[in-house]
C-alpha cells in the first residue's frame, strides 16, 4: 500500500495552535482573557488535534468473497471535514460500490477508509478520489465507485449564503460502463 494511505495520523503543535488562537481573538478585537474566551484556544486546540491526530484503526480486513462478479455498496456513511480553502467545516454522505471478485472488505472499513480521508484540511472531490483510491488498492481492483453528496459551510454560511448540496464521485473500471453505473446509482438513490 502506498505509504500516504497507511502514513501515522500528523501530530500538530498544541501549544502553537492556542497561542495562535489568542493571537486570532485579540486581532478580532476580542479580549481573550474575557470569562467566555479563556478557555476557547484551548478547546480550538484540542478540537484540532482530534481532527487532524484520527486514527480510523485498522483498515485492510478482508475476507474470501462467497460470491463473484457481485456488486457490494454501503451508502449513507457521514462524515465531517474542512474546507483546505476557508478551513470553514463541509460534512458528506458517502456512498461506496466494488465489484467483488477473490474477496470482500469488512462492512465497517468502508467507514474507517472514509473518516480516515476526510480528517484533514481537503476538498470534497480530493476526498471521494482518495477513497476510491485507497479503496483500489485494498481490493485490488479497479472496478470501485464513490460518490459524495455535501453541504459546504464556506459557501451556505459566507459568500452567496445559499445552502445547497454538491455532488461528487470517482468511478473506474467497470463502473464506466452504463449498466454498472445505473445499478450503483439506483443502490445509493
Amino acid at each position: 500500500m502506498p505509504s500516504r494511505y497507511n502514513e501515522p495520523p500528523r501530530k500538530i503543535d498544541h501549544d502553537k495552535v492556542k497561542s495562535l488562537v489568542t493571537e486570532l481573538l485579540t486581532a478580532l478585537g476580542e479580549d481573550p482573557e474575557r470569562e467566555g474566551l479563556k478557555e476557547t484556544p484551548r478547546r480550538i486546540a484540542n478540537f484540532w488535534k482530534e481532527f487532524i491526530e484520527y486514527d480510523a484503526g485498522k483498515l485492510d480486513t478482508t475476507f474470501t468473497a462467497v460470491k463473484h462478479n457481485q456488486m457490494v455498496a454501503v451508502t449513507g456513511m457521514r462524515v465531517w471535514s474542512m474546507c483546505e480553502h476557508h478551513m470553514l467545516p463541509f460534512w458528506c454522505d458517502v456512498s461506496v460500490a466494488y465489484i467483488a471478485d477473490d474477496k470482500v472488505l469488512g462492512l465497517s472499513k468502508f467507514a474507517r477508509i472514509a473518516h480516515k480521508h476526510a480528517h484533514k484540511l481537503t476538498l470534497q472531490e480530493q476526498l471521494v478520489s482518495d477513497i476510491a483510491n485507497h479503496l483500489k488498492i485494498i481490493l485490488g481492483t479497479e472496478d470501485v465507485a464513490v460518490m459524495a453528496k455535501g453541504e459546504h459551510l464556506c459557501m451556505t454560511m459566507r459568500g452567496i449564503k445559499t445552502p445547497h448540496k454538491m455532488i461528487s464521485s470517482a468511478l473506474s473500471g467497470k463502473f464506466h460502463k452504463a449498466e454498472q453505473r445505473a445499478e450503483f446509482l439506483r443502490l445509493i438513490d
